[in-house]
């Protein structure tokens, strides 16, 4: 299977937009040098990072969703394990399976083909063993289309996990603080690094990921302070969610920054209320339905006219 990644990997296809740079009159470009290649979004984002520039992120979870984040000016889309929690509605994201995975990852991929994508390594899927991280990783993307994956964590486990996978030619994102992976051992979804313990864990683990091999680390549910040190500690892109304002970059749960969900962290801002917004348009329909305005003439394939 690690063969197959390898193969994969290294195989020319369809990635990526291209990171943004901004003209002097603010305008949004596309640095065309780097579009269509995997390894050079790597390089860029790195670069983004350098020249200050701030790399947006956001998940999505099927080809309707992905249409939608392409046609923005998003940087990157994340196929986060969070789909079990926004749509298919358990508590947590532990039943998310491999299998849930690439459907969703493959779905995205038809959906935003041109786009950068991350897939969630779900999970137990790189935790029981160093053969199955690198199988799983490598079906990700082979078979869900993704451009790197991400899982959580910065134990010595997870290190050795990331470096096995990266030598299979997958590129990795690295996840630290409140992973929610494990909820049941932070007793819910609690901010970490807190106390100067956790603090120094935190730093020590992001300083240790990326020399394991990742390209870019997701800071979540930590003290701003904390954020800002590991920003300036290492030389990947940081991607905060509920980490503050001193990160490279952020990602939001599309359904939570769309007002499509029952769940409002303190991080989140929403910029749409799509409940409202579709409770709203279903309403309107039901009630031309039962009025007899829905459908009407142009609805019709070859509708009666008064003189039949």
């Amino acid at each position: 299977m690690a063969s197959l990644a390898l193969t994969a990997a290294t195989t020319s296809k369809t990635t990526g937009n291209s990171p943004r740079k901004r003209t002097a009159n603010g305008k949004v470009t596309r640095d065309l040098a780097m579009k269509n290649n995997n390894q050079q979004n790597l390089h860029a984002f790195r670069k983004m990072k350098a020249e200050g520039t701030k790399i947006c992120m956001v998940t999505a979870y099927d080809a309707s969703m992905a249409r939608c984040v392409a046609a923005s000016e998003m940087d990157i889309i994340l196929v986060g394990d969070s789909l079990g929690m926004v749509v298919l509605g358990y508590e947590n994201t532990l039943q998310v399976t491999m299998g849930d995975m690439i459907t969703h990852s493959a779905a995205v991929r038809r959906g935003a083909p041109q786009s950068f994508v991350i897939a969630d390594m779900p999970y137990l899927s790189y935790h029981l063993s160093l053969d199955e991280a690198k199988a799983n990783a490598a079906a990700l993307i082979t078979a869900g289309k993704a451009d790197a994956v991400k899982l959580e964590g910065g134990t010595a486990s997870r290190q050795e996990a990331i470096r096995q996978i990266v030598d299979c030619e997958i590129p990795v994102c690295g996840h630290i603080g409140l992973t929610p992976q494990s909820v049941y051992r932070f007793g819910g979804f609690r901010v970490q690094g807190k106390t100067p313990e956790a603090h120094e864990q935190l730093l020590r683990q992001a300083v240790a990921l990326e020399k394991a091999g990742i390209f870019m680390l997701v800071l979540e549910g930590i003290p701003e302070e904390l954020a800002r040190e590991i920003t300036a500690a290492v030389k990947i892109p940081t991607i905060g969610i509920g980490a503050g304002r001193y990160v490279d970059g952020q990602v939001l749960v599309y359904h939570d920054l769309l007002g499509h969900s029952t769940l409002m962290p303190k991080f989140v801002k929403q910029y749409a209320n799509l409940d409202q917004t579709i409770t709203s348009a279903l309403n309107g329909y039901c009630a031309e339905v039962r009025s007899g305005a829905f459908p009407a003439a142009e609805h019709t394939y070859y509708p009666i006219t008064e003189q039949e």
